[in-house]
């Protein structure tokens, strides 16, 4: 997929530093949920490995990172972002295992390995899930890095952006009502608004309102995250058609045979393309106008556009 810059080089070197960073937050993210989660020896062990061998499968760690980026480009320490990061990976970790589920989207492969309910049971997939949302719920509440005020805060966002009616399970919900039928594109749109964007939108802010960033910012980087999960549902929806399972590390096709909502269905795979590369300028044109400097949130837009995986 080509980036909308007029200089190839520079876009390039955007991609690149995404790529960095997004490494090594993987890297300090992963350390403190091997911390956070029980081990895979803990009673039951049947339970805790299902939790580890879908949270540990991989994946670029997005939106945790997002958090990062967000929160240190107002001055905040990894000290006090990590264990919000986590738990927002957490969250996004047990929807994964949920949507995996054959009352769901009944797919067998996740981040290039068996999915958990294919890998231990339907039953203990349903309850790993589960037991992701509580420990991430719990990992913000005993941060002893924030202070009441923004536990309180962060525990709410990430509740709304999380659930219903504007997060991401009425998302879910709109996107299972929508198979198999035409949809509108405001019922495109408001299906990935929840199910795709309300979580990515929630990091950003979380990162910022830890940092104590002023409500001006906060909702400038809102609005460049709202852009950045558009871009990312688009991107998604591409390489489902483009892709192959080894590259994807999860089932491609799936969206066109559940004849599911998708962007290149209802658009065509060029003007799909063309609103990728439009959201991508509108999420970086409200990074525009935030004094503080935002080199790798802006580089996490161009990754997110360039991205073949």
């Amino acid at each position: 997929m080509k980036a909308f810059s007029k200089s190839p080089t520079a876009a390039a070197d955007e991609v690149e530093a995404a790529r960095s960073f997004l490494a090594r937050a993987s890297v300090i993210i992963d350390a403190k949920l091997h911390e956070l989660v029980p081990v895979e020896t803990r009673a039951p062990t049947h339970l805790h490995q299902a939790i580890r061998w879908s949270l540990f499968a991989g994946g670029k760690r997005l939106r945790p990172a997002l958090l990062l980026a967000a929160g240190e480009a107002f001055g905040a320490t990894h000290d006090g972002l990590l264990r919000s990061a986590c738990a927002f990976e957490m969250v996004h970790t047990y929807s994964l295992i949920h949507d995996d589920l054959p009352a769901m989207d009944d797919d067998s492969l996740r981040r290039g390995r068996s999915t958990c309910h294919v890998q231990f049971g339907e039953a203990t997939a349903i309850l790993a899930g589960d037991a992701l949302q509580t420990l991430a719920f719990g990992a913000i509440a005993e941060d002893e890095n924030l202070d009441s005020d923004k536990r309180v805060r962060v525990i709410s966002e990430l509740a709304r952006a999380a659930g219903t009616p504007d997060g991401m399970i009425a998302g879910q919900c709109y996107d299972l009502a929508a198979e198999s039928r035409s949809v509108s594109v405001q019922e495109l749109e408001t299906i990935h608004q929840h199910k795709t964007g309300a979580l990515i939108r929630a990091c950003a802010r979380c990162g910022a309102i830890i940092a104590g960033a002023s409500e001006h910012d906060i909702e400038n980087i809102s609005a460049y995250a709202a852009h950045l999960g558009l871009l990312f549902q688009i991107t998604d929806d591409l390489l489902d058609v483009t892709s192959t399972a080894e590259d994807l590390g999860k089932t491609p096709g799936k969206d066109a045979r559940s004849q599911k909502a998708t962007y290149p269905a209802l658009y065509g795979i060029e003007k799909a393309h063309s609103l990728a590369e439009r959201a991508c300028e509108e999420a970086c044109a409200h990074l525009d106008r935030i004094e503080t400097p935002t080199p790798v949130l802006r580089s996490i837009a161009r990754f997110v556009l360039a991205r073949t995986t």
